[in-house]
This record gives structure tokens, C-alpha cells and sequence, in this order.
């Protein structure tokens, strides 16, 4: 198996540097969305003079910095939009990363719990530890040692949240028995046209109907559904790098990312665009 080659061999096992290419790529275009996305909702006045995040901002940072951090905050949104893109699509990939990531980091500095902000940076900078991002929409495919460092690490990445995931969900009584799942579904049924933002969530109607109703029926599906979720995470990773199981495991995956980002499609479209996207990492 590529993977466990090049960790014997020193990352000096050759590996094709298209498929970091390619995350170059879906990394571009995920993050581009999720920064147009940002803007909306009140992102583009979130330091509006008299807001509460302005408020928080200056009891944070003071007075002079929380000024600065308002001063360059649109001027960033729209710059990163532009840095994603370019980064998508191939234009000086390195310089454009960079920038991405700076954008990103700043997130840090407001949102409460930045999750896809740290996950976001940690892929990209295995992303920024490659030799080769290539240029443009070109995808060069060969044997290189150029990229088998950073792709090594975009695996373990992975490995590691598919696997820690499944550790918290294990831990916790109320997912394996099914019970959270079966009380988030009912409570949003009861409370969804009364959301600001309706279009956070996107359950379909099936599922609250029958699924939705906290009856022991409800808990005992919820509760196979769990145990699902914690077998996929558990077995996606070695799946992901066995070349025979390789398309059921990518299949797999991006159902279950799909489940996942229909709880909450802004909030994890970062994150399953990009763990979805490290797929293509899992092969030589």
C-alpha cells in the first residue's frame, strides 16, 4: 500500500502529484463559497458601528485594535473571494494559498466556535507543504516524490477527525442510543418557521414526518442510524487507501457528508466539501 511506503521509505516513495493538484482545486472552489457565502446573513456589517460584534471586539482587543480589525475586515472579504478563485483555478497557486489562509486565520479572531476555521487551515497548509500545486486548470499526472510529503499528512488529517469523531460519538450515551438525533429532528420541526434563517437547515420532509415524533420507533431508527455514523468514520479511512474498496468508500463518504450537511448546509459545507475533497489524497 502507497501510504505505508512512504512513511518506510521517508516520504521518498513517489506518488502522482495530480491528486494534491486536484484538492488544490476543490480546496479554491470550497473556500470561494464559503467566503461569497459569508457576506450574507449580516456578514458584510458585522462590525457595523454600534453592533454587538463591534461591542465584543473592543471589550476583546480595545478600542485602537478593534477599530483596525473593522477597518480591514470588508476589505479582506472581498479580497480572499478573489484569492480563492484564483487558487481554483490555478493563478500563482502559492501566493493565492497564502492569502487564503490569511483570510481564513482572521475568522479566528470573532467567530465563537471556529471548527471549520482550524480544519480549513490545517488542510490548506499541507496544501502549502506540497512541491508541486501545478498552474492553471491543468492536472499533471506522473510519479513524483514532490507531493507524497503533503499528501501523507492530508491523509493522516483525515484519518484523524474520522476517527476522533467516532471516539466522541462512542463516548456519548445520548448519540449511540440514538436519542440525540431523534430529539435535534423533533425540535426542529417544531421551531423551523419560526427561524431567521430558514435556509440553514435543510431536512427533508420525509424525515420529520417520520422520524421526527420522539416515539421508541423514532429513537430505535435514530439509534441505527448512530451506529452507522460510527462504523462509516471508523472504517472510511483504511477503506479509503485499499484500491479494491476505494469507489464504495468514496460513495460511502459522500452520502454520508450529504446527511450531515442537510443538518446544517452553511455551517459543514466547509467542512464535508473539504473532507470529501481529501479523497483524492487517499490514492497513489
Amino acid at each position: 500500500m502507497w501510504f505505508f511506503d512512504a512513511l518506510a521509505s521517508g516520504f521518498q516513495h513517489p506518488t502522482d502529484p495530480g491528486r494534491l493538484q486536484w484538492f488544490r482545486v476543490i480546496f479554491g472552489t470550497v473556500c470561494t463559497l464559503r467566503f461569497a457565502l459569508s457576506m450574507g446573513q449580516g456578514g458584510w456589517d458585522r462590525f457595523a458601528p454600534g453592533s454587538l460584534s463591534s461591542h465584543l471586539a473592543e471589550q476583546r482587543f480595545g478600542p485602537a485594535r478593534a477599530r483596525l480589525l473593522a477597518g480591514v475586515y470588508r476589505p479582506v472579504l472581498v479580497a480572499r473571494i478573489a484569492a480563492a478563485f484564483a487558487l481554483a483555478v490555478g493563478m500563482v497557486p502559492r501566493l493565492s494559498l497564502l492569502l487564503v489562509l490569511a483570510g481564513v486565520a482572521m475568522e479566528l479572531l470573532y467567530l465563537r466556535s471556529p471548527n471549520a476555521v482550524r480544519y480549513t487551515l490545517l488542510t490548506g497548509a499541507c496544501l502549502l507543504l506540497a512541491g508541486d500545486l501545478g498552474h492553471g486548470l491543468h492536472i499533471e499526472h506522473g510519479s513524483s516524490t514532490a507531493n507524497t510529503w503533503a499528501q501523507c499528512l492530508l491523509v493522516l488529517i483525515t484519518t484523524d477527525i474520522y476517527w476522533n469523531s467516532a471516539w466522541q460519538k462512542l463516548r456519548s450515551p445520548q448519540f449511540r442510543t440514538g436519542l440525540y438525533l431523534a430529539q435535534w429532528i423533533h425540535v426542529y420541526g417544531q421551531v423551523k418557521d419560526q427561524l431567521p434563517y430558514r435556509r440553514q437547515y435543510a431536512v427533508p420532509g420525509l424525515v420529520r414526518r417520520h422520524m421526527g415524533n420522539l416515539t421508541a420507533r423514532d429513537i430505535r431508527l435514530w439509534r441505527l442510524a448512530a451506529a452507522t455514523v460510527i462504523t462509516a468514520e471508523i472504517a472510511l479511512p483504511p477503506a479509503l487507501l485499499i484500491p479494491q474498496t476505494t469507489p464504495y468508500a468514496v460513495a460511502a463518504g459522500i452520502a454520508m457528508h450529504a446527511a450531515f450537511t442537510c443538518l446544517k448546509p452553511r455551517q459543514l459545507l466547509t467542512f464535508s466539501g473539504l473532507t470529501v475533497g481529501t479523497y483524492v489524497a487517499f490514492s497513489a
